[in-house]
C-alpha cells in the first residue's frame, strides 16, 4: 500500500527539482525527505528519482507515479471538504496568498463581505507577488491564491489545481510629461523602441506583460532601471528616467502631475487575474463561500 503522506513528498520534490528545496517547504529535515523517498520506492518497486545536475529529476516511473499522486492528493482534499461540510464547517481560517493591487481590487473588499455573509471565516493575508502564491499554495503555506498569469505558470489542465479566472486589466503607457509623444490620445509601443525602460525584475509577471507586448510591437525593450513597487516606477518616469507599461488599476490614487498616462493602440498589455486553490479543495465550506466573494467583488470592476 501506498502512503499518501509520501506522495506528497514526491509531488514536492517535483515541484522544488532538489530534496533540500522540498524539504524546506516541507518543513522537513533532508534526510527525513530522502527516507521517505527510499520507503515510497520500496513500496512501489521502482526507481523514482535520479540526479540531474546538482538537482533531482523524476524517472519515467516516477512521472507516472506523480500524476496518480494528483489525483489522490486531489480526492483527499475533497474528502476533507466534505467532512468538513458534514461537520458544518461554518467557521475557521483561510490563508490567501495575493499581490498588492488584488488585495486592493477584489480581496480586501471580500473581507469586508464575508465579515456579514460568514462572519465564522477568518482571512489571513499573505502579501505575495503574482508568481510567489501558487508555489505557497501547492507547498500547504496557503489555502488560495490570488495570481496572475505568468510564463512558465502552471496551466489550466495542471492536476494539481483548482483555477478560477476572475479578471483581466490593461496596461496604460505612462511617459514623462514633456515627452515627445505625451500629447497623442494613445501610444503605439512601437515608437518607444528607442527609449529607455522602467520595468519590473524578471520573474515578476508584470515584466513578462511589458516584455511580450514589446515583443508583438517589433522590439525588445531596454531596461535600465527595475523596481518591483509600481509607485517608485511611476517616480522614476516622473523624473525623466524612461518610459514604462503599469497595470491601470495600480495607478488608482497615485500623485500622477509628472507624468502622462495613455492607453496603448494594437495588441494590448494585459494581466489576467485568477484565484486558485489545491484540485478538490474549491468545495471546502471554508474555501466556497471566499471563491464566491472574490468572483462578486471582481464583476464589480469598472469595465477596462
Amino acid at each position: 500500500m501506498i502512503d499518501p503522506r509520501r506522495l506528497r513528498i514526491l509531488r514536492a520534490v517535483a515541484d522544488h527539482r532538489t530534496v533540500t528545496a522540498a524539504a524546506a517547504a516541507l518543513y522537513l529535515t533532508p534526510s527525513a525527505v530522502s527516507q521517505q523517498l527510499a520507503a515510497l520506492e520500496q513500496e512501489t518497486g521502482h526507481v523514482l528519482l535520479t540526479r540531474s545536475g546538482r538537482g533531482v529529476r523524476l524517472t519515467a516511473a516516477g512521472e507516472i507515479l506523480l500524476g496518480h499522486a494528483h489525483e489522490v492528493l486531489a480526492q483527499l482534499e475533497r474528502a476533507e471538504a466534505e467532512l468538513a461540510a458534514y461537520a458544518g464547517g461554518s467557521a475557521g481560517e483561510v490563508t490567501v496568498a495575493a499581490f498588492a493591487t488584488g488585495i486592493a481590487e477584489v480581496l480586501a473588499p471580500a473581507i469586508t463581505r464575508l465579515a456579514h455573509e460568514h462572519p465564522g471565516i477568518r482571512l489571513r493575508v499573505r502579501d505575495a507577488e503574482g508568481d510567489e502564491s501558487l508555489p505557497l499554495l501547492l507547498d500547504g503555506e496557503a489555502d488560495l491564491a490570488l495570481a496572475v498569469e505568468y510564463r512558465g505558470a502552471p496551466g489550466a489542465d495542471d492536476g494539481r489545481l483548482s483555477v478560477i479566472p476572475l479578471y483581466a486589466e490593461p496596461f496604460d503607457a505612462v511617459l514623462p510629461s514633456g515627452h515627445a509623444l505625451a500629447d497623442l490620445p494613445e501610444i503605439a509601443l512601437a515608437d518607444l523602441s528607442d527609449a529607455d525602460w522602467v520595468g519590473q525584475y524578471p520573474g515578476n509577471p508584470c515584466h513578462d506583460v511589458t516584455l511580450t507586448a514589446c515583443e508583438l510591437a517589433g522590439f525588445q525593450p531596454r531596461f535600465v532601471h527595475s523596481s518591483d513597487d509600481f509607485r517608485a516606477v511611476t517616480a522614476l518616469v516622473g523624473a525623466g528616467a524612461g518610459v514604462a507599461l503599469v497595470p491601470r488599476s495600480a495607478l488608482r490614487g497615485m500623485d500622477l502631475k509628472e507624468v502622462q498616462v495613455r492607453p496603448v493602440s494594437g495588441p494590448a498589455a494585459t494581466r489576467r487575474v485568477f484565484a486558485a486553490t489545491r484540485r478538490g479543495a474549491e468545495t471546502h465550506p471554508l474555501i466556497a463561500p471566499v471563491l464566491a466573494a472574490l468572483r462578486r467583488e471582481a464583476g464589480r470592476l469598472p469595465a477596462h
